[in-house]
């Protein structure tokens, strides 16, 4: 894992990346005391699936410009769950319905949700 400074700065990113494209209530997850997996998650929803291929796009885009680029992407095609792994940062862009149903907010509970302008 990388320092957390540095997974901070991963999430700033991707969240400006999600603002860019008008994502829907963002929200930031930090798990680095509750999982190995990685210091934060990120959530967001999109409207459609133009618009959430598009939150990807721009997440994948910025970070790997940045010097960190994407681990693993999962969903795109289907974009009602896009999953996109840059290791100390997770990013979850999801359609409406989707969101509720799979709920991460509560799964990760034990996790610190975060004001993104306090990273």
């Amino acid at each position: 894992m990388a320092d957390l400074e540095q997974s901070k700065e991963m999430a700033k990113i991707a969240i400006a990346a999600l603002e860019d494209t008008k994502a829907s209530d963002i929200r930031t997850i930090d798990i680095s005391d509750v999982s190995v997996l990685a210091d934060y998650f990120i959530i967001a929803s999109g409207s459609n699936t133009r618009q959430i291929q598009a939150m990807a796009d721009n997440v994948e885009e910025k970070l790997g410009r940045a010097g960190h680029p994407a681990k693993s992407v999962e969903g795109y095609n289907e974009a009602k769950w896009i999953l996109l792994d840059f290791g100390d940062v997770i990013v979850h862009v999801f359609d409406e319905q989707n969101r509720m149903v799979y709920d991460l907010e509560r799964i990760w509970r034990d996790g610190r949700q975060i004001d993104p302008d306090a990273l």
